[in-house]
């Protein structure tokens, strides 16, 4: 029986360069919330990274796959 592969996500964002583009001005500035192992606890992360920059239209957070 093969193992199971573990999924992993990571939380990340920064300032866009335009709000209406997905191009971060600086991609070496951004802001790393973490690495999860399930995706809810990856959710929980981005909800409170996002909330924390709704007055700022140009903060973005992403979740990635890392698997």
């Amino acid at each position: 029986m093969p193992a199971s592969q573990q999924k992993l996500f990571v939380v990340f964002g920064g300032e866009l360069s335009d709000p209406q583009s997905s191009t971060f001005s600086e991609p070496g500035k951004l802001d790393v919330r973490g690495i999860f192992e399930s995706y809810d606890e990856a959710l929980k992360a981005w909800r409170a990274a996002s909330f924390s920059a709704v007055d700022n239209a140009f903060i973005r957070y992403r979740i990635a796959p890392l698997s």
